[in-house]
């Protein structure tokens, strides 16, 4: 059991950013300037999800899944494996201490925690579906940014 809870919280965390990210560039939020010589963060932003990664250089993946494979081995490497009984795996970032706060109350913040990723896994899922297929998802059909 410890392997799937440790899988859903590495996605929800996951997900919780890319609902996020979703979610500021349907707002216009981006990066100002040119991710590469000949694409812009502009036009990135008014694509598909899909098309904006097709449109990304191959050089730029290839970054962005370093970046995923040294954040996985970061975490993956500390101290005792909880697959062995060890802690279940924290952000690359360093961890916040919750040596203070009593074992109920963390207990309801990892709750929490579980709780909002599950609902950004099917955020984003939802966002995705509604872009690539219209009307696949009625609560968003309409809606200009997605």
């Amino acid at each position: 059991m410890a392997w799937f809870r440790a899988a859903e919280l590495k996605h929800s965390r996951a997900a919780m950013v890319a609902t996020t990210g979703y979610l500021v560039n349907a707002a216009g939020i981006h990066f100002p300037g040119m991710l590469s010589s000949d694409v812009s963060f502009e036009s990135l932003a008014s694509m598909k999800p899909i098309d904006a990664w097709d449109a990304v250089p191959d050089a730029g993946k290839a970054q962005i899944l370093a970046t995923i494979f040294i954040a996985e081995l970061v975490t993956e490497s500390k101290g005792t494996h909880y697959m062995k009984g060890g802690d279940l795996p924290t952000m690359v970032f360093p961890p916040i201490d919750f040596s203070g706060v009593d074992a109920g109350t963390l207990k309801v913040k990892q709750d929490r925690e579980l709780n909002n990723g599950r609902l950004a896994m099917i955020a984003i899922m939802s966002f995705l579906a509604e872009a690539n297929i219209p009307g696949s998802v009625p609560a968003l059909t309409g809606i200009g940014a997605f």
